[in-house]
């Protein structure tokens, strides 16, 4: 037992400040949101008018979730549950995959594994610090919502919903764990499950069932299939109704024991899917530093790309669905194109709306970019490139070369994705320059992202990882959300996403991407010229 609580400290000191940041976060996007609600929604009316406007525009049920009524409890969960779900799905599988699959990828478990100790112990610690992750959560989101004023009943139910769905993909990462070879591969696998809940969860409230005055949704069925999609299910405030979060645990329970079943019957080190028989040489292409980074990254490169996909066929199919109601004379028009940054109509409005989900998307890929630099790094496999006549700027130039390249590919793919799903559903081809206009008006942020990460690596390595995803999930939130929510100004300001310029309509103003492209430009060339002053940081 003492053996037991040793790995369980192992755990908690090595994620101290991982799970403190987490936590932190989501407290803050907790009590910021349900604040500016109160200030901005304080008129039952002023609610009233925003969900009506969000039934009437499927992109903002793909985004948010399905409404429960004018209540401003109820608006805080339609406004932000379905994001802190994603955040808490994302944090859950890395914190799974970062103690078993990249364990045993360094080798850290073969040395455990050689001493006394039974060999589900690791992951039964594993599991235990993963409770108390989701445990600590679920108790700081109750207690912020409760100290800012809401129902203390609803206000559990909803922490305890988001450790249920934490629960549910800490079990999805153990399982990827298990199946796969390297911890990247575990990531994407996860990452992927994660995205695509989320995405089952918003297809089901776009076409879910509108009450007749427009303030309720009642999800369709394939919300039925996502861990989000239960938590939501609860509807905490107006029904509180917990019976969904069994189906939560069930999973978790089923892909626990199918983990632990599959680690007693493997090597270690070993996986479900192997890795296939490599070539008797090396490809022309890793004779060169940049050939060999985009090797290293080109799994997760795929992986995001496919993303991307999934996301323009969404927008290209359904697009034409939303725009069956035109909105252009409608007395909420004007809220719409303020939160949807584009368009006059619900077709145009819902393909800018999922191109800014697209956006996220290449950040995500450009922020990843980085983050391999880093590791890199830390393992010394970077040493030995640079031991060869590599100097240190082609080696980072190239990260971010093959980091615009990533992006580039995640955005183009989204675009001709959506043109070719248009085309399939007959919509006009006027949408293929609005599906091109979108993706274009996203490029710069993620490339601000690329190059402000890039400096964090070579001023602060070691937060390279946690300040990069920390940013990106903030500058998101306040992207996707702060105009809805209602933050002030200089805090959407903040958020690099809400300077992408509107490209679909009459005029558009691209200063501001040009502004961010000139940033990123600048931050790369910084941090280049930076990375020769400073000595290799392996630890």
């Amino acid at each position: 037992m003492s053996i037991f609580f040793t790995l369980l400290r192992q755990r908690v000191r090595r994620d101290r400040v991982q799970v403190l940041s987490w936590l932190l976060v989501m407290a803050t996007i907790v009590f910021l949101t349900a604040s500016a609600l109160q200030d901005v929604f304080g008129e039952e009316s002023e609610r009233a008018a925003l969900i009506q406007l969000a039934t009437a525009n499927p992109a903002i049920l793909v985004l948010r979730g399905p409404p429960q009524g004018v209540d401003l409890d109820a608006l805080f969960i339609f406004s932000s549950f379905s994001f802190l779900g994603l955040l808490v799905g994302l944090i859950n599988t890395f914190l799974a995959v970062r103690h078993s699959r990249a364990e045993e990828e360094t080798g850290r478990a073969e040395l455990v594994g050689a001493t006394p100790i039974p060999r589900l112990l690791p992951l039964s610690a594993t599991v235990v610090w993963g409770v108390i992750v989701n445990l600590l959560m679920a108790v700081m989101v109750s207690g912020c919502c409760v100290a800012a004023g809401m129902d203390v009943a609803g206000s559990v139910l909803t922490g305890v919903a988001l450790g249920a769905i934490g629960l549910s993909f800490l079990a999805v990462g153990l399982l990827a764990s298990e199946l796969m070879l390297t911890s990247r591969a575990a990531n994407a696998v996860a990452a992927g499950s994660v995205l695509l809940a989320y995405l089952a969860r918003g297809v089901g409230d776009a076409f879910g069932e509108v009450s007749q005055d427009g303030l309720v949704v009642q999800s369709a069925w394939p919300s039925a299939l996502s861990p989000i999609g239960w938590g939501l299910a609860t509807h905490p405030f107006t029904a509180n109704d917990w019976t969904p979060l069994l189906l939560n645990l069930a999973l978790a329970v089923v892909l626990t024991a199918s983990a632990c079943l599959l680690a007693v019957t493997r090597d270690s080190g070993a996986s479900v899917f192997g890795a296939g028989v490599g070539r008797a040489t090396a490809r022309r292409s890793l004779s060169s530093s940049i050939g060999l980074a985009w090797r290293l990254h080109r799994p997760s490169v795929i992986g995001w790309v496919l993303g991307g996909l999934l996301l323009g066929v969404f927008a290209g199919a359904l697009g034409t669905v939303a725009g069956q109601n035109d909105v252009a004379n409608n007395p909420l028009a004007e809220q719409l194109r303020r939160l949807s940054d584009g368009g006059e109509t619900l077709d145009q409005a819902f393909l800018t709306a999922i191109f800014n989900l697209v956006g996220v998307l290449a950040a995500g890929c450009a922020v990843q970019a980085a983050v391999r630099a880093r590791q890199e790094e830390a393992v010394t496999t970077a040493e030995l490139v640079l031991a060869t006549p590599v100097r240190r700027v082609r080696w980072l130039v190239d990260y971010l070369v093959v980091g615009v390249v990533a992006v580039v590919l995640v955005l183009g793919v989204a675009a001709l994705a959506a043109i070719g799903a248009a085309a399939a559903v007959g919509a006009a081809s006027a949408s293929n320059s609005d599906a091109v206009a979108s993706a274009l008006a996203q490029l710069p942020a993620p490339l601000l992202y690329l190059g402000t990460v890039a400096l964090i690596f070579v001023l602060l390595p070691r937060y390279t990882a946690p300040l990069g995803w920390a940013l990106l999930t903030a500058g998101a939130f306040v992207g996707l959300f702060g105009k809805l929510i209602g933050f002030p100004d200089w805090l959407n300001n903040l958020s690099p996403f809400t300077h992408a310029p509107a490209a679909i309509g009459s005029e558009t103003d691209w200063s501001s991407g040009f502004v961010m492209l000139a940033l990123a430009l600048g931050a790369g060339v910084v941090a280049s010229v930076l990375l020769e002053k400073r000595d290799i940081a392996s630890a």
